[in-house]
């Protein structure tokens, strides 16, 4: 054999099969024989190679490099060398083998089995001065390495504030944790909820629940930003957060109220004029949007003078002057006011106007704008600091004293005095939604002993309020619900969802989409919210669709806001009942009780109520059986018997209780009726009691002379007859015939013999092989051994003087089965051949015995009788051999 050959061996080594390729040439490694070597690695990977050892081992991802992980040295002798060097390099002579500059990443090395229990790489080497080739394992173990992550970073949720305290609200998110084992694992919790809200955690972290814990009230706090926090389960756990955002959506909890700095009294002088503001009432509701308009009104009690002078603007609460003063005379009305909400009583005040008479010379207010403006107009952005708009100065008469300018009415300006002149300034931001146009009624003023009096001069100063996109898109019904009846026309509408925006032109036009929902089955308009449903649904697919609706408006950045929808799909009766089989199969044993159980048929109908309540009938049969709906059970009717009926078919209608039409399937039924042990055997031969057989004396040994014939009825075991012959004690051993358990035939034992002649009773027993107790009949075989020709009979039917005990006891008298006899005749028949001298005389005595049997079987044929004492009944699935 030439030395350079590589040889391929299979080694086993501790219960382990060892593939190993050895390389066998002439001098050292260098020179080895690789064109072999390449070979023999080529064959083992075509037998998908065979695993060469069981080695196992453990390494951490994400070592450092120059790690050690482990070793051959253990296991093999030296030199080695490692085939593959992704992420390990082998020392050659130790057989160490430590990590690279390539960290292992598990998640990157196995992504298809990052939740698996285990990530397995396999590394093949060349050991030991046979140069075989190993494999071993080296099982990457994950650490926590990697931090859970939302998809979404940012979740927005509308609570209504009168929330039930213990509502639960779906989060539609999850982080997700690439590592595995407990490192995967994510648990959480909330950040920044102030005991407003909890967390529930269903289905095993899949499904997140927002809990409300305590009442909330808009008014109070209309924005809860919370921190939904998922952190793992690793030793040292990793976390990320994500913005859960609640807004406290408004309900009408609130009434109007008038504010304490509401004026309860003015003094106005007798020259005012037309249009002139002389107050300003105020009422709150802290309610939002439609729920906190406030109407207001003059009560009914307020006089027609007073109705005649003034009047009140139902949005903004200003009283004015319906037409110029013109009194020299002092007066004083008095004004109720009310303030009316939605489903509110109203709020009432009571201001009271003093009228003083008219003043003698007229001052002027001049005006320098500081803000922009055109055409005496200033125009703010709302929701601004507050600003210096203009700076006023009082021109006139300086013989008036103490005069001084002011603002009539509640507006969110004021007046500041700075060396004689007064800068005008906005108190607060402005709000566009709440007024888009401001006049500022500055009025001069004159202090007297009964307070501030007007005097006729006046400057209106109008600011615009110019729109921003401050506002998002409100729905007034955040939650809609309906019910829609299943097999619906496509293309139905459902209904139509509202948003307003109080914004003005492209900051307040709203348009309309579904998020994360099957577009297929549903749709909604942009513009007009019109939600459509597309496909007809069905309810045993899915009872109920929930949509999330947002509404977007078009400033920019844009804001929206969402709405839910649920929509229960109604039942109809669509579905048929449907049986767990179309044919059953049951079996029972006859005789039972009335009413005894069959079996139970089960129907199922996924229909809901009534559609899906069945009823089970038999349909168009005789047989004994009825449905039990009650148990969904099928019952006799009365006793069977298999001897009457072994089989029945018959078919079951289950219907439902559908309103129009009641829909309906049917089945098979095949019942078997099991025998039980209810008939004795019924003899046919001998037809009584009183037959009698008449057998020649000189019948042979073995001889066939009458024969019990029975049938039993009933079938298996039940059916099946032996027959055994019973004697009293006194006749055990007296008689010459022996029966076959089998088939009933009565033969001879023995050669009869002088003394057997005359008249011989055999009392047989016919049995079933019922069990546990087999039911019998029995009968009397007569047999008269004579040489008489002429048929015998009997006067007198013989008495049984033996035991009663016939199941139990079997035959002890010679009369036995036919094993005993053959046994009995064998050694007769070895007897006689020791006894036979000569050939010829053994001959002589055989044809002069089947000479007289055959005489013997004519005379039989002729003694039966047709006398039958037992009514019997042949049927024709009963026979004979």
């Amino acid at each position: 054999m030439n030395s350079a050959q590589p040889v391929l061996s299979i080694h086993l080594l501790l219960g382990t099969w060892l593939t190993c390729v050895r390389a066998m040439g002439h001098g050292t490694p260098d020179n080895m024989n690789w064109a072999g070597l390449l070979q023999k690695l080529l064959i083992v990977v075509h037998i998908r190679q065979i695993i060469c050892s069981s080695l196992q081992f453990s390494v951490p991802e994400e070592l450092e490099p120059d790690t050690l992980v482990g070793s051959l040295s253990k296991n093999f002798s030296p030199p080695y060398q490692l085939l593959t060097h992704n992420y390990l390099r082998m020392d050659i002579n130790t057989g160490n083998f430590y990590t690279t500059e390539l960290k292992m990443d598990r998640e990157a090395i196995c992504p298809a089995e990052t939740k698996a229990e285990e990530c397995v790489t396999l590394y093949n080497a060349i050991v030991g001065p046979s140069k075989d080739l190993i494999q071993f394992s080296v099982i990457i173990e994950d650490i926590n390495d990697n931090a859970p992550h939302f998809e979404n970073n940012k979740i927005h949720l509308g609570v209504p504030e009168d929330t039930t305290v213990g509502t639960s609200f779906l989060l539609d998110t999850q982080a997700l944790d690439s590592d595995s084992g407990p490192n995967g694992e994510v648990q959480y919790h909330l950040k920044g909820s102030d005991g407003a809200f909890g967390l529930k955690i269903e289905e095993d972290s899949s499904v997140i629940m927002l809990v409300v814990q305590r009442a909330l009230d808009r008014e109070t706090r209309d924005l809860f930003q919370m921190q939904l926090v998922a952190t793992d389960c690793g030793v040292d756990p990793l976390s990320v957060s994500a913005a859960l955002i609640v807004t406290v959506t408004d309900v009408n909890d609130n009434c109007p109220a008038f504010s304490s700095d509401s004026p309860h009294s003015v003094t106005i002088p007798g020259d005012s004029q037309k249009n002139t503001v002389v107050t300003q009432v105020r009422a709150t509701d802290p309610d939002l949007g439609p729920n906190g308009d406030i109407v207001y009104s003059f009560s009914p009690k307020v006089s027609e003078r007073a109705k005649k002078l003034f009047s009140l603007d139902s949005l903004t609460g200003s009283i004015s002057l319906t037409q110029d003063l013109e009194s020299d005379n002092s007066e004083e009305l008095v004004l109720k006011v009310l303030a009316s909400g939605h489903h509110c009583p109203p709020a009432d005040t009571q201001v009271t106007i003093s009228v003083l008479p008219k003043a003698n010379q007229e001052l002027t207010i001049k005006i320098g704008f500081i803000a922009e403006h055109q055409n005496q107009t200033m125009v703010l952005q709302e929701n601004q600091h507050p600003t210096a708009l203009a700076v006023l100065e009082l021109e006139g008469d300086s013989s008036f004293k103490d005069l001084f300018l002011a603002i009539e009415g509640e507006v969110p300006f004021t007046l500041s005095p700075q060396n004689g002149k007064y800068l005008l300034s906005t108190s607060k931001p402005l709000d566009y939604e709440m007024n888009r146009e401001h006049h500022i009624s500055v009025v001069a003023r004159m202090k007297s002993a009964e307070g501030s009096v007007i005097i006729p001069s006046r400057r209106v100063v109008t600011v615009l309020v110019a729109d921003i996109n401050d506002n998002a898109p409100y729905f007034v019904q955040p939650h809609y619900e309906l019910q829609v009846e299943e097999n619906n026309q496509p293309g139905m509408s459902l209904l139509q969802i509202s948003a307003s925006d109080a914004d003005s032109g492209d900051n307040g036009l709203v348009t309309y989409r579904l998020e994360n929902y099957n577009p297929t089955m549903f749709s909604i308009d942009s513009v007009t919210g019109q939600l459509s449903l597309l496909v007809p649904l069905d309810r045993e697919q899915q009872h109920v669709h929930r949509l999330t609706v947002f509404a977007r408006d078009s400033g920019s950045p844009p804001l929206e806001s969402m709405a839910t929808v649920s929509i229960h799909v109604r039942d109809q009766n669509d579905n048929p009942p449907v049986f767990l089989t179309p044919h059953f199969i049951f079996f029972i044993p006859e005789n039972v009780p009335t009413l005894s159980q069959v079996g139970r048929v089960e129907v199922k109908d996924p229909d809901k109520g009534e559609n899906g309540t069945t009823e089970l009938h038999v349909v168009n049969s005789s047989a004994p059986f009825v449905v039990d709906n009650t148990q969904g059970m099928l019952r006799t009717t009365r006793n069977l018997d298999r001897e009457a009926e072994d089989r029945y078919e018959l078919y079951l209608l289950a219907s439902d209780h559908g309103q129009t039409v009641a829909l309906t399937s049917t089945a098979r039924v095949t019942i078997f009726v099991e025998d039980i042990n209810d008939n004795q055997p019924k003899v046919i031969l001998p037809g009584s009691n009183s037959s009698c057989l008449t057998v020649s004396p000189g019948t042979l040994a073995g001889a066939t002379v009458g024969k019990i014939y029975a049938i039993d009825e009933d079938s298996g075991l039940n059916s099946e007859i032996t027959y055994s012959a019973t004697a009293p004690e006194p006749l055990q051993n007296s008689s010459p015939f022996q029966i076959d358990s089998r088939s009933g035939n009565i033969t001879l034992s023995q050669q009869l013999l002088h003394e057997d002649l005359g008249m011989h009773h055999l009392f047989i027993v016919v049995r079933d092989g019922g069990k546990p107790v087999p039911l019998y009949t029995t009968v009397w075989m007569n047999l008269l051994v004579n040489d008489s020709t002429e048929p015998c009979h009997l006067d007198q039917v013989p008495t049984w003087t033996g035991t009663l005990n016939l199941v139990q006891t079997p035959s002890k008298a010679p009369i036995c089965d036919v094993e005993t006899a053959r046994f009995s005749q064998l050694m007769l028949l070895i007897g006689l051949g020791m006894m036979l001298v000569s050939t010829c005389l053994f001959v002589a005595t055989v044809i002069c015995c089947l000479k007289q049997r055959s005489r013997s079987l004519k005379m039989n044929k002729t003694a039966y009788t047709e006398a039958n004492e037992i009514p019997l009944r042949l049927k024709d699935k009963y026979y004979s051999d």
